[in-house]
């Protein structure tokens, strides 16, 4: 219960800091028969939270990845909650809304053109998607419905990037929570990326007392 009081807090005030440590990457050799990029096969955990649920990202691994990786993630981290707050007040056009994940990729604000421009181009012959981001979410960390991540790992082998997360949501109002896990498969071809499946676990919903002690 208290965890649950806890997350409410959390997303009222927000709390955007980034780690310095990051767990190793397992890297393999590079795959020599790769079409259209140089990748090398690895699992690496990008996202994670602290014992206090602090985000923290993997900035190591940031500091090379590739532009496929970075356009997976990218599109995973648009439409799911990453400690987003307004860069000063929020403009009329909601266009100035800083996110983790997006400023760690250098992505810029969320939903703007150098954010969406990116998955845009690397998204290019993918219809799906492009439908997809049209709908792009402003959603602050103070909003009373949102999901959050708790642990993003990026799988890399030859032209196959796996996108594994754990995330949560919460209503404050009505003082619900769920939380599910998912894996997004994407296809890396020439100068593009694919979305080629999701395999998303049951959604576990449960309900909580934000004023219990």
């Amino acid at each position: 219960m208290m965890k649950y009081v806890y997350i409410a807090i959390l997303f009222l005030f927000g709390s955007c800091r980034e780690g310095n440590k990051a767990p190793q990457a397992t890297d393999a050799a590079t795959n020599e028969n790769a079409k259209s990029v140089s990748i090398k096969d690895k699992t690496v955990q990008f996202l994670w939270r602290d014992t206090s649920g602090t985000l923290l990202i993997n900035q190591d691994f940031c500091k090379t990845i590739t532009d496929a990786e970075k356009a997976a993630l990218g599109y995973v981290a648009t439409f799911i909650g990453n400690e987003c707050e307004w860069d000063g007040k929020p403009t009329k056009d909601r266009s100035n809304l800083k996110c983790e994940i997006l400023t760690a990729l250098n992505l810029g604000y969320q939903c703007s053109e150098q954010h969406l421009g990116f998955l845009k181009k690397w998204f290019k012959n993918d219809t799906t998607v492009l439908e997809e981001i049209k709908i792009c979410p402003t959603t602050p960390n103070t909003s009373t419905i949102q999901d959050t991540f708790d642990e993003i790992v990026v799988t890399t082998k030859g032209n196959d990037i796996l996108i594994s997360f754990k995330a949560n949501g919460i209503h404050l109002r009505e003082q619900k929570e769920w939380e599910w896990s998912e894996t997004a498969y994407f296809k890396v071809q020439n100068e593009y990326i694919q979305l080629i499946k999701k395999d998303r676990s049951k959604v576990k919903v449960s309900s909580f007392n934000a004023d219990a002690e």
